[in-house]
């Protein structure tokens, strides 16, 4: 969670690696001036109004973090994701532009990597949702509900649909329901970490 401005830094820099973002050169830096990346454009937004709410606004403050809630709001109905604040961990990798919805209550921790069509959600009218580990891959239409972990180093196939805990680190989950596929080297996976 975001607690602090060197909190804030941290995640945008890490958020910037996760999505191979390289500002180097100048032409680098107009081109993106000129055409922003419009996901890692949501995910600063995102980052930012988690900052400033995690700050206790006040006055001025408070004023300011509802116009960059609007500005997210924007850029999530741009972008199609449905991502509330203080749910990611940072290095946040969103591949794709299209439908991700998660709940509020779910949590995941850093170096995720998320495809579109991916729902993240409570079950049955709860409240609690999914608690996702560190360095998860998460591949197209995945659907993960309930109350629920994953464990760390995992992937979680297309389509799959995860209704139940997984505690050992390090698999492949996939399937209808899910289940064990095979032990797997996450860091072939996601390669920035």
């Amino acid at each position: 969670m975001i607690l602090s401005k060197s909190d804030y830094l941290q995640y945008l820099k890490q958020d910037k690696i996760a999505l191979g973002i390289e500002l180097k050169t100048s032409g680098q830096k107009l081109l993106n001036f000129v055409s922003p990346n419009p996901i890692y454009v949501f995910q600063k937004r995102l980052r930012k109004a988690e900052y400033y709410k995690n700050t206790n606004p006040k006055g001025i403050r408070k004023l300011y973090y509802l116009y960059l809630r609007y500005l997210l709001k924007k850029s999530s109905i741009k972008c199609g994701f449905s991502i509330p604040e203080n749910v990611f961990g940072p290095g946040l990798a969103i591949v794709h532009y299209g439908a991700i919805v998660v709940n509020g209550e779910a949590r995941i921790g850093a170096n995720c990597r998320i495809h579109s069509c991916t729902n993240i959600g409570a079950s049955g009218g709860k409240k609690e949702a999914p608690i996702i580990g560190d360095n998860v891959y998460i591949a197209p239409g995945a659907k993960i509900y309930g109350k629920i972990k994953i464990a760390s180093n995992s992937a979680i196939g297309a389509n799959a649909v995860v209704n139940k805990s997984f505690d050992e680190k390090g698999i492949l989950i996939a399937g209808n329901p899910a289940k064990k596929i095979k032990e797997i080297d996450i860091k072939r996976i996601i390669k920035h970490i």
